[in-house]
């Protein structure tokens, strides 16, 4: 299970560095697995959004350096940016006077980008991981894969008893987002203004950012929209993916594609109730395809760089993957049973030179296709992706 996986990380990143990050938005299960990771430990935790837990903080130095010894839990790290110059201090004092590693977790529901603006202090004192919801991997061998798309990977709105209930647990975690998060990490914005923002990031799952049309069908400078959406990535909700940068002749697209990161609230804010509505949709594909990104995204290794590449003469790969040690993977994403692939994913494939080719479908066997492809479903493509190569 990628949850287990990600239990060892911490670990491991605890006994190599005096703190570790644990990143992932609210209600996707860090403040759980972190508890899971104290079991055991003597320990202490603070939820930064509790004013009792705040008042211990008024003496923030004092009051953690009594806890020497501990691992401190910090949940909710972006309310308190000024933990960060202090939390440096304690940690070089404590390896002046031979301290060790495993002192802090750090839990926070803001991208790595929004919180090294805070913490550039603890460069080299820090591992950040991140935490997803629920991926297709740890639902095997149940194989409720369509569930899990129109439901998208939040615990609670995968596991509610229903569906009405999974989808009411979806609107009250988008109200509290556009009526209280997100209005306190930026600009003071009306929550129907961020109500509709997202919808319409929602109406474009997929596509390439157009901030102009987001602009004009807000009433907002383009200044503006460019802030919301850089504000909706950082609180991980929003992906940008990059196009392909490298030069190779071609005259290639250079804006980024936009991707709501959890389908089950892409499906909220587009009024998709069930599988016969979610079929019926035109975003049917482009929500298929961010679904297959974001569980693929999970398992890369470290140092792996995600792309998608595309010309102006029509050459497309949906996914391109750089993996250390192992090249270029081209990933083109297809949600037919019987998939086929366009002449523009062969053209783009040798544009780049990739060293594997796949077409990640909605079946479950692995079989070969013409011209090197190799057509696989999406829980053996994480497992292949997962996989270190050692060749």
């Amino acid at each position: 299970m990628i949850a287990r996986t990600l239990k060892l990380k911490v670990e491991s990143g605890l006994a190599d560095n005096p703190a570790v990050a644990l990143l992932g938005p609210r209600q996707v299960g860090k403040t759980s697995l972190a508890h899971e990771v104290a079991t055991g430990l003597e320990s202490v935790y603070l939820d930064l959004e509790a004013p009792a837990d705040l008042a211990k903080l008024q003496d923030a130095g004092g009051y953690l350096a009594a806890q020497a010894g501990k691992l401190v839990i910090l949940d909710e790290i972006q309310r308190v940016p000024d933990l960060f110059p202090v939390l440096r201090g304690l940690i070089d004092k404590g390896r002046r006077r031979g301290g060790g590693n495993g002192q802090y977790l750090i839990l926070g529901s803001a991208s790595m980008d929004l919180l090294r603006q805070s913490s550039e202090s603890l460069a080299g004192r820090i591992r950040y991981l991140e935490l997803g919801g629920f991926t297709p991997a740890e639902i095997a061998p149940s194989g409720e894969i369509g569930r899990l798309w129109l439901r998208g990977g939040f615990p609670r709105s995968y596991l509610a008893r229903d569906g009405t209930r999974s989808a009411e647990w979806r609107e009250d975690f988008i109200r509290t987002y556009v009526e209280r998060d997100i209005p306190q990490l930026g600009p003071r914005v009306p929550a129907m203004t961020l109500r509709r923002f997202w919808t319409m990031l929602a109406h474009l799952q997929g596509e390439l950012a157009n901030a102009s049309k987001l602009a004009a069908g807000l009433d907002l400078s383009h200044t503006t929209v460019l802030r919301y959406l850089d504000l909706m990535v950082d609180l991980l909700l929003v992906r940008r993916l990059p196009p392909w940068h490298a030069n190779t002749g071609k005259r290639l697209v250079k804006s980024p594609k936009i991707y709501l990161r959890d389908s089950g609230l892409l499906h909220q804010l587009l009024g998709v109730h069930d599988m016969d509505d979610l079929l019926g949709n035109p975003v049917v594909g482009a929500s298929w395809e961010g679904f297959v990104i974001e569980s693929l995204l999970s398992v890369v290794p470290a140092g792996a760089h995600a792309y998608f590449y595309r010309t102006s003469g029509g050459a497309e790969i949906d996914l391109l993957l750089q993996m250390p040690r192992r090249g270029l993977w081209a990933i083109e994403i297809k949600r037919s049973s019987s998939p086929r692939l366009e002449k523009g994913f062969h053209q783009a494939c040798a544009d780049l030179t990739v060293r594997k080719r796949f077409v990640v479908y909605q079946g479950v066997e692995t079989y070969p296709l013409p011209h090197g492809v190799t057509a696989m479903g999406l829980a053996d493509m994480m497992r292949s992706i997962g996989t270190e190569d050692r060749t």
